[in-house]
Formats: structure tokens, sequence, C-alpha cells
């Protein structure tokens, strides 16, 4: 459910800019805020799970969402919206805390990266169906119909779930009293809240700053990394000091996790610099219509639809390292053909492209997850569920704020500072040089997930019988 919401969501935000007369760097708040959100409450709901139990944080979660979802199809302004979207995505991060810890409880340890594989098709369905749907109900409709669809999917499968739910994560490993609640790193988690918003406020702001500002000047350059490396480096430093951090430091000490998290985090920049940017291109450049443009983008998720199962059986035979790396190679191919799109390039061509990204991501992402979860203790499963999840969604912002950023500066100064609502047939050109160097950026992100993803080396895993590297 959470992933169809994101697919309709990006193909719908040129027809919100259109509705709302709102500028690039406003609308895409609209998904960052989204994943701003979820990707700071992620390691809250993984510390929180303790002791309120995991089921019982996934339900409220799924409900939660639900009842965003019809305050953003009832919002009057954008502004509106995207604080709607901040209810829903505090939904969301619930939902997507718990879930991976949901599944291991699920699948024996030697069945883990199956099991994973097997929820990797309920996401490709969501991602999937989401272009689709949201193609048709904005031509014969209206955008605010792409959030109705989720609103009594929530609410019936709460209904249904809610007793079950309430019965995981409560048993003994569960934790109770005010003892827990004076061990929760409240410092910690005000500290990543600051540092997670700060870099995405000034990854944003940079694009305004630029166009009063010389972007090359020194002083610029040096405010920005201060503002970026600060805060970073006072929740470092203040989490290594204290017994119960929200973020754990000795998880990243181990390479296989470290790298995990960092491959994993770079593959969804790379997957949204493709997914923010590519309804753009397909509804100002090549003019297809709503319904056309979710057709083309359903090719990724259709390709993760029938890949993540065959993934997740190669990492239970061989491992997560070939099969991982292999997926994000494939990933880089893609982003190299997808940085030679023209004007005049085929629908079937680009969903080609498309899909072969979708097919890298499908061979990337279970095995570098199940091998994640593998190789840790089983008490330490929620907060590394939360963490896998966090990685994720901050490639999601990192790209979403990047893409937007590279898009915007490189298309403003082909064109004399104009915006991407200004676009017009003879700004053509500035528009493909721009989505050409955005692409080729992201091309170079893939390498350096490639590189993180062969560095995480063999390691046997807890269920093996070891502890990693």
């Amino acid at each position: 459910m959470s992933t169809l919401d994101s697919s309709m969501v990006n193909v719908a935000l040129p027809t919100i800019m259109e509705t709302f007369d709102s500028t690039l760097a406003v609308t895409e708040w609209i998904v960052l805020i989204y994943l701003l959100t979820i990707t700071v409450m992620l390691l809250f709901w993984g510390d929180m799970s303790r002791y309120l139990g995991q089921g019982t944080i996934y339900g409220r979660g799924l409900l939660l969402f639900a009842a965003g979802s019809l305050l953003c199809s009832l919002a009057p302004t954008i502004h509106l919206l995207i604080f709607f979207r901040f209810m829903q995505a505090v939904g969301a991060s619930m939902m997507m805390a718990m879930g991976p810890a949901l599944i291991r409880s699920a699948f024996p340890p030697e069945q883990l990266g199956h099991g994973l594989g097997q929820i990797g098709i309920a996401t490709s369905l969501g991602l999937m169906t989401g272009p689709a749907v949201s193609g048709v109900l904005i031509r014969w409709s209206h955008w605010r119909a792409i959030f109705w669809v989720t609103v009594p999917v929530g609410v019936l499968v709460y209904l249904l779930g809610r007793r079950l739910l309430a019965t995981i994560g409560r048993g003994t490993d569960r934790e109770t009293g005010p003892e827990v609640r004076q061990r929760f790193d409240r410092t910690g988690a005000v500290l990543w809240t600051i540092a997670i918003t700060l870099t995405i406020l000034v990854t944003t702001g940079i694009t305004s700053s630029c166009r009063t500002v010389n972007c090359a000047s020194s002083s610029l350059i040096a405010g920005a990394s201060l503002v970026l490396l600060l805060p970073w480096a006072i929740l470092v430093r203040y989490e290594s000091r204290i017994s119960n951090p929200i973020l754990p430091l000795p998880l990243f000490r181990k390479r296989f996790f470290a790298m995990a998290m960092l491959s994993g985090m770079l593959s969804f920049t790379v997957l949204f610099f493709v997914l923010i940017l590519m309804p753009f291109f397909l509804t100002r450049v090549t003019r297809l219509t709503p319904d056309r443009v979710g057709y083309v983008m359903m090719a990724v998720p259709l390709c993760v639809f029938f890949v993540a199962p065959l993934a997740g059986r190669l990492h239970d035979r061989i491992g997560a390292r070939i099969v991982a790396t292999a997926g994000l190679a494939c990933c880089l191919a893609a982003m190299l053909l997808l940085s030679r799109l023209q004007a005049d390039s085929r629908p079937f061509a680009i969903a080609l492209r498309l899909a072969f990204l979708g097919f890298g991501q499908a061979m990337f992402l279970a095995p570098n997850s199940a091998a994640a979860l593998g190789g840790v203790a089983p008490e330490q499963s929620g907060i590394t569920s939360s963490l896998l999840a966090t990685a994720r969604n901050m490639g999601m912002l990192l790209g979403t704020a990047l893409a937007g950023l590279i898009f915007a500066l490189a298309f403003s100064h082909l064109t004399g500072g104009l915006d991407v609502r200004d676009f017009t047939p003879g700004d053509m050109d500035a528009f493909l040089a721009a989505l050409h160097l955005t692409f080729g950026f992201g091309a170079f992100l893939a390498a350096l997930g490639l590189a993180a993803s062969w560095l995480r080396g063999n390691n046997r895993g807890w269920n093996n019988g070891g502890q990693g590297d």
C-alpha cells in the first residue's frame, strides 16, 4: 500500500504542479516531506518496538496511513497537501520499520532470503500498479483520486488483522515499565532529526541561493559543508558515548553491515533520480498522456515482480555478495543508457531501459536485506529492520533532493534562470542536457554502490553460526 501510494504520487507531480502553479522546488516537497518524515522516525519506531510490540506498531501505522491518505485527497492548497503527506508518512514509517522484522519472525533462518523475496512481490505490485492506476485516474478523473485508493484498503486490512497483529512482538522479549522510557535516547532522536532535516534543507536550498550567489564561491561551499557536517559529527560523538543509543554504532563496525547499509542507500538514491525526473521527461518532452506515462513507468516494478523471488533464492544458495553486486552493475548500465535519451526516443525503448534498471534493483534488494538481517543476533532484528528501511528511505530522500537540485541548477543555467514550470518546446535542448547531466551523476553514484556491495565480503552471519566480519 505504501509503495502504491509512492509510485502514484511521483507520476502525478507534473499535474499537481500545474494545479497549484507551484515551482519544482515547492512541488518536490510533496515527495520530500514523506521521505524525510519516514527517514527520521524509522529508528524511533525500531526502538519503541521493544515494549509496544512490532505488530501493534504496524497495525496502528496502517490505520494512520489510511487517515492521512483521506486528508491528502481533500487538501485545498499545496502547503496543506504537504502537511497531510507528513501525517501519512508517520503511519508509513510505523509499517516500514516493522515489516522486515515481522518477516523474520515468520520464516526459518535458511529461508530468510526467500521470504524477503516474496515480500519483494508485494512491494513490486504496489510499484507496478501505481503508475498505471495514477495515469488512468488523472486522465479520466482527478489527481485527488490517487489518494482515495489506499483509504478503504488500509481500513479493511486494519480491521481484519488487528487481533493477529496485537499478538506479535509481545512475548518474553518485550520490555515494559518506566525504566524503558528512561533509557530511550531522546537526545539522540533530536540530534538525528536535526542532522537529516538540515541535510535536506541545505541541499534543496542551494538551488535558490545559487541564483543570487556564485555557486563556486568558497564562502558558500564552506558554509554549506559546515552546516551539513557539524550536526552529523555531534550526533556520532554523542551516540558513541552513551549506553543506549538510538543509532547502534557498534553494528556499523561490522563491515558486512556497514556496506549493506551504504550500498542500499545508494541503490535507492539512483532509483529516485529516475522516478522523480522521468515523469517530467515523458510529459514535457515526449508529450505522452498521463496514462501512457504510467504504462511506461510500470517497466521498473514489473521486472522487480518477476526477478525479486529469484534473487532471494539465489541469496540462499550463493550469498549476497555476487548477486547484489551483479544487480548494482545492471543499475549502472541502465543509468548510462538513460543518460543518452533523446527527444525522439520511442516509449518502448525507454521502457526497456527502465526494465533493466528494475532488474538490477530486484537482484540487489532482497539479497542485501537478507545479508544484513541474517548477520545479526535475533534480539537485534527490530533495530536492524528499521535501519534497513532508514537506509532505503535516506536513499530516496537524497535521490529526490539531489536530482531536483542538479536538474534545476542545470536547466536554470542553460535557460537564463527559468524553472521547469516555465518549460516551452524551445527549451528542449536545455531540458535534455540537464537530464543527461543528472542521470550521468546518478551513474556515478551507482558505481559507488557497486563498489560498496563488493567490499561487504563474505560474512557467515549469525544464522550460520557466526556473527559477521
